[in-house]
């Protein structure tokens, strides 16, 4: 087999061009967003890379917030070692969440970043990622040809589940809310829950809601979806077309209000102005999961599990941008189930992956420069350049 290259193609080092021959390395640095503990590889991973002839850097201390030791990596095969040395080794790179400021720098031109970007909601992070060169593969865009998402899947169960258990937390009242116990009891009625949205965060919230004997108004466009929904959940749980009309309704009714609208790429579209939440009563909770594409409230900004609430027109808003980070064990195990496979294509294949892989290849938001998603190219004013064509020019051509 020969291996023929053009000259700007990947730069970080052979090892993109033929795994084959020479294996990968790939770096799972610590997580260094506000209170996230989940980390994105786990020892079975490791174990797994090793077995296909790569090399895996671990950074110290990467898995503490998961209660996995830098033992477990080791025995599994992992090397550890400081942050700068995982970077400056990898080729590869497995995070969870976005890389922040301080993790700008330490990104190489041609270096494949595997990871939750959520450009929509970040133009700083845009901005930064298309200088940096790298190769940005987004968890939340892979997708398959029935249009799900499995790497966005386990989170957005995680988060869609966890969304009910904090509106829960903060409708209590020394935590700001009404004081309202979703189940109610004998003799006084169960709190009201909106969800805006019937994908897998309004599912499994849903799920969750109806579990505690609330009643449960679920809002959605697609009206096959909704028929869905009103099969399978008890009669606690109604179903309304989204409108702005029944939206209002659903406002004046709700104690706890979750947002869980997602649009492949693209900024969540603002379903709830200000002024609408005059309608809601005081002390009653907002949730919005929609946040790291920039939130479907127009109230929405976002916090962290350190301070993860504030307060809008007497309405509780919470906006923690990394949620299923709370359950770290939980997350991590569920999102490695999903990512690992993945992990592996491009740890075998390299860039050439995603020629090899479409689902993957829907993935690519920023390589080399170029923005190859359509939505987050429009929204901040790059020329959109599709994967294919990237692809077609920049990745090891085999002959």
């Amino acid at each position: 087999m020969s291996v023929t290259i053009e000259i700007e193609t990947l730069t970080v080092n052979s090892n993109h061009l033929n795994v084959e021959e020479f294996g990968m390395t790939v770096g799972v640095p610590r997580e260094v967003k506000n209170n996230e503990f989940r980390v994105a590889m786990t020892p079975a991973g490791v174990m797994l890379l090793k077995q296909h002839g790569h090399r895996v850097v671990v950074e110290t201390g990467a898995g503490e917030g998961t209660h996995i030791s830098d033992e477990e990596y080791r025995a599994a095969g992992a090397e550890i070692t400081d942050v700068e040395s995982v970077w400056a080794a990898s080729d590869l790179i497995v995070k969870v969440k976005e890389p922040q400021a301080v993790e700008y720098p330490r990104i190489k031109s041609g270096q494949i970043l595997f990871t939750y970007f959520h450009f929509a909601a970040d133009e700083e992070l845009m901005h930064a990622m298309v200088k940096s060169k790298a190769n940005c593969i987004a968890y939340e865009t892979v997708e398959l040809p029935n249009r799900s998402l499995p790497l966005l899947t386990p989170m957005s169960e995680v988060a869609g589940r966890l969304s009910i258990q904090e509106g829960a937390k903060y409708l209590e009242r020394p935590m700001g809310g009404r004081g309202v116990l979703l189940s109610g009891v004998p003799g006084v009625k169960p709190a009201t829950v909106g969800v805006i949205g019937g994908g897998v965060v309004g599912i499994n919230a849903i799920k969750v809601a109806a579990g505690f004997g609330a009643i449960v108004y679920v809002l959605d466009v697609d009206l096959d979806r909704l028929r869905y929904l009103d099969d399978v959940f008890p009669k606690n749980v109604i179903t309304l077309h989204s409108n702005p009309g029944t939206i209002k309704q659903v406002l004046q009714e709700a104690d706890l209000l979750i947002g869980a609208v997602y649009l492949t790429g693209a900024r969540a579209p603002i379903l709830v102005t200000r002024e609408d939440l005059k309608l809601m009563k005081k002390g009653s909770v907002i949730v919005d999961v929609c946040v790291d594409q920039g939130g479907c409230f127009e109230t929405t900004k976002p916090t962290t599990h350190a301070n993860p609430t504030y307060e809008v027109e007497g309405v509780v808003h919470y906006g923690v941008a990394n949620m299923p980070g709370a359950v770290a064990h939980t997350s991590t195990y569920a999102l490695t189930n999903a990512t690992l496979p993945y992990v592996m294509r491009l740890a075998n294949n390299g860039m050439n992956a995603l020629n090899i892989d479409e689902p993957l290849r829907k993935g690519l938001n920023v390589a080399d420069g170029q923005v190859t998603l359509d939505a987050i190219a429009t929204q901040y004013g790059y020329e959109y350049v599709p994967a294919e064509d990237f692809l077609a020019r920049k990745v090891v051509a085999l002959a």
